[in-house]
Formats: structure tokens, sequence, C-alpha cells
């Protein structure tokens, strides 16, 4: 599959099938994160598999809608602050960047793969942080619902046109 199909295949998944996530595709689809570029190459990130039916049950906790339910895995992405790069300027902590290119990398990998994900960023961060027992330095950045999709998202995606948001040479 070339790359713009890859991308233009990729959607918020909100309806899944009860089918279990193979294996070795979720070893992949964690690779594609392992793999992803981060600054200076701190590699800030750690990923939280949850696939057991009891923690699925406690999960809902965190975040609460039938269609998360359904999702036989969720990956929740997690950002260490005491590896991430600050850039010396101004200090601006780059986890969440990092963090963010390793959640597009899984996304993209699951969609090769046939599956679906919903990047999932409102969500009870304290509940989060409990359930886990999180050091202080992880925070908890987004949560990634995976599985094999139900329905067949559309293809057309609502996309501002580039001359509203490509500037040449200036702003």
């Amino acid at each position: 599959m070339k790359f713009k199909e890859l991308i233009q295949q990729r959607y918020s998944v909100r309806s899944y099938k009860n089918q279990e996530v193979e294996k070795d595709k979720l070893i992949q689809i964690l690779e594609a994160g392992q793999m992803a570029p981060s600054a200076v190459n701190s590699q800030p990130w750690h990923f939280i598999v949850v696939q057991e039916t009891n923690n699925h049950r406690k999960f809902s906790e965190i975040y609460h809608r039938d269609w998360f339910n359904e999702a036989p895995v969720y990956i929740v992405i997690c950002g260490d602050h005491s590896q991430s790069w600050k850039r010396n300027e101004d200090q601006k902590d780059h986890c969440d960047i990092d963090a963010a290119i390793a959640i597009d990398h899984m996304t993209l990998q699951a969609t090769e793969l046939g599956l679906g994900t919903c990047w999932v960023c409102n969500f009870h961060v304290q509940n989060c942080i409990d359930f886990f027992q999180l050091p202080d330095s992880i925070e908890p950045i987004a949560i990634l619902s995976l599985g094999y999709p139900s329905d067949k998202g559309s293809l057309q995606k609502k996309r501002k046109p580039l001359n509203e948001i490509v500037h040449w040479e200036s702003f």
C-alpha cells in the first residue's frame, strides 16, 4: 500500500468487532512506536498494554464511552519527563511531541495491518495515574483503542484547503 493510501484509510474507529488482536500484530504496532523519532533520540515514552477482561472493566473509570468498551486492546502512551529533551532557549519540553510521533506511527501500522484505532486524550488523568501507579515523572498522554473495526469509516476526511494552512516564505 502506498503511503498516501495508508493515511487516507486511517480514521478514528468508534465501533469494534468482538475479535482478539493477534499478538504478532500487536508487537508490530508497538515496534512501530518504538521506531519513532524523538528529540535528541531521548525516546521518552512507555506503552502500557491493557487486554485482560478484569482490567477492561476497571479501565472504564478512566474513560467511559460505550464504543470504547468494545475495543479489545488499549495502549496507554505515557511520557517520561525525566527523560525528555527540553529546548535550551525556553525549556520547552518535547515529551508530548515525541509521544505523539510514536502514537502516529502506531496508528498507521495498525491501519496497514487491517486494524483500527482511536486516539483518546479526553480521559481522567488522575484515575489513570492511580490505576497504573505511575511515578511522578511519568505522564499519561493518550490512550489508543485498538481492534478490528466493525464499520467502514469514511475516506472523505474534512480538511482545510492547503491555501489556508500553507504559507510560502512568510506568514
